[in-house]
């Protein structure tokens, strides 16, 4: 189905979410049509946050808004869902697009596997009507369902559609690009080279692919490293909990823009705890690449002035790797918390391939290099 038919469908004047590549098609399609628009299109920090928002849109309008999301982020919008969206609670309606990942019978990767099976249970314990879109799904059949919704909608309720994988389609190209000089791969091997035997725990999607390979390049053990698949927002956190408990080790955390701000809040409780062996590293490019790129808010955020506000006791910010060796071994033995940003390109290898362990071999063989 193409996206502009979907759209057309939903008839609502006002989208906001957190890109999914399964909903590449309408992401792309609301930035080639609104950008980011306060009155027609905005990118959320989390779903959470775009639920909340969608929200406030209502009471101020009356109308319809659509959130979009991967049904990862179901577990963020169960608090707003449930205490506020409620027909028991405030009766407001919205309609949720969800990215259908780990679909049952469709190969995909370990994180998305239950999350896949219980996305339309999660649905029916909200009380969200939701209805599956698949590639054989017509516009008489989304019309027909559109009109029950709009009973549901008017008596203040949720509903829902679930997108199947190829559901919808766009043939319009969008380029997501930025001026910075470095790319992400590089980036991290530059980190692995001065962290040595330290362990890394790095941010779900494209980061956490990457390191491994680079570590399959150089012939170094996995168990230096805990990839964090999936619970995008969360690697700092768990960093935070390996820093306090293994104070003897150099603890780095390899992060995101889209996961930070995600669950930015771990920053202030970081620095509250302030354990002096830990290095936040941001690579920062402006995007939710791994999902297809759309923008992130990050690019006009001073993340050295947070950082400093939370608690950290050094910050800096690089653009190139000469001055990101630098800081690296500046940090490698300085025994402070720190944080370093590093302004990255938008853009990955082709060939980029996936962790050949699972993720329960990850696991067990960290552990044991911790203990």
């Amino acid at each position: 189905m193409k996206v502009e038919d979907f759209v057309h469908v939903l008839d609502s004047e006002f989208y906001t979410g957190v890109p999914d590549s399964q909903l590449k098609a309408l992401c792309n399609y609301l930035i080639n049509n609104y950008g980011i628009d306060e009155k027609h299109h905005l990118i959320a920090a989390n779903e959470g946050n775009s639920t909340a928002l969608a929200a406030g849109y209502h009471l101020a309008t009356g109308k319809i808004p659509v959130v979009y999301m991967q049904n990862s982020g179901e577990g963020n919008i169960i608090n707003p869902v449930a205490s506020l969206l409620n027909d028991q609670v405030y009766a407001i309606p919205a309609i949720f697009v969800i990215g259908w990942r780990g679909q049952p019978g469709i190969h995909d990767e370990p994180q998305h596997i239950y999350q896949g099976k219980i996305t339309c249970e999660l649905l029916d314990l909200m009380d969200i009507e939701n209805f599956v879109v698949s590639e054989d799904t017509t516009i008489d059949e989304l019309y027909e369902v559109m009109v029950k919704f709009n009973e549901s909608l008017k008596a203040g309720k949720s509903v829902a559609f679930v997108i199947r994988k190829n559901a919808l389609t766009y043939d319009e190209k969008v380029v997501y690009e930025n001026d910075n000089e470095i790319f992400r791969e590089e980036i991290i091997e530059h980190i692995v080279n001065v962290s040595g035997e330290d362990p890394i725990i790095s941010t779900t999607g494209k980061a956490s692919r990457e390191l491994f390979e680079i570590r399959e390049s150089k012939n170094q053990s996995h168990k230096y490293d805990f990839l964090t698949v999936g619970s995008m927002g969360h690697s700092s956190s768990i960093a935070l909990g390996v820093a306090i408990n293994k104070p003897e080790k150099r603890v780095w955390c390899v992060d995101g823009d889209g996961a930070l701000l995600m669950h930015m809040g771990s920053m202030p409780v970081i620095g509250n705890v302030h354990p002096d062996n830990l290095v936040h590293i941001l690579i920062n490019n402006g995007a939710h690449e791994t999902v297809g790129g759309m923008p992130t808010v990050a690019s006009n955020m001073d993340f050295i002035a947070i950082a400093k506000a939370c608690g950290y006791d050094y910050a800096v910010s690089v653009d190139n790797l000469k001055d990101l060796d630098e800081e690296l071994i500046k940090i490698k033995n300085m025994g402070k918390l720190c944080f370093i940003e590093v302004l990255s390109a938008i853009g990955a290898r082709n060939d980029l391939g996936r962790p050949t362990t699972t993720t329960l071999e990850n696991k067990e063989n960290f552990m044991k290099f911790l203990d």
